[in-house]
């Protein structure tokens, strides 16, 4: 018996779980990335409205969710439609280094930056070394 393969099937298969379907969007893509006393996340949502944007942090799970709709109304005729639409979801572990109390929230030219501050705890310090006299050097923290 022959059967039959489509060879483009796997590669459709690929392509959607990049990019997504109408009915199921692609992850947004994320830049992470510490500068200094700062966690940043950066996240690739273009077209978006900032008012559908919602970020919530619970047990050091950070998720974000975003909604990009097409243009609806009287009069609007659809053409093509290639961007992916819908809900779109992402969600980060963060380690407890974070601050998390004091994140920030900010969205510019299609773009979602968080900036969290490193936890006071986790940054690096300096431990003074003194001397008793006996010869027996005593740690202070």
């Amino acid at each position: 018996m022959l059967m039959r393969t489509d060879p483009f099937r796997e590669i459709d298969r690929l392509a959607e779980q990049f990019f997504g379907t109408t009915a199921r969007p692609a992850v947004m893509h994320l830049d992470a990335y510490r500068d200094g006393d700062f966690f940043y996340a950066a996240f690739d949502l273009p077209g978006v409205d900032p008012d559908s944007i919602d970020c919530t942090v619970e047990r050091n799970v950070l998720t974000v969710r975003a909604e990009r709709r097409r243009p609806t109304g009287e009069g609007v005729e659809l053409v093509a439609a290639e961007r992916p639409m819908g809900t779109f979801t992402r969600q980060l572990f963060l380690g407890d280094t974070l601050d998390t109390d004091k994140l920030e929230a900010g969205y510019d030219n299609g773009v979602l930056t968080l900036r969290i501050p490193i936890a006071e705890r986790a940054k690096p310090r300096r431990i003074s070394v003194s001397t008793t006299g006996s010869g027996h050097r005593e740690i202070r923290a």
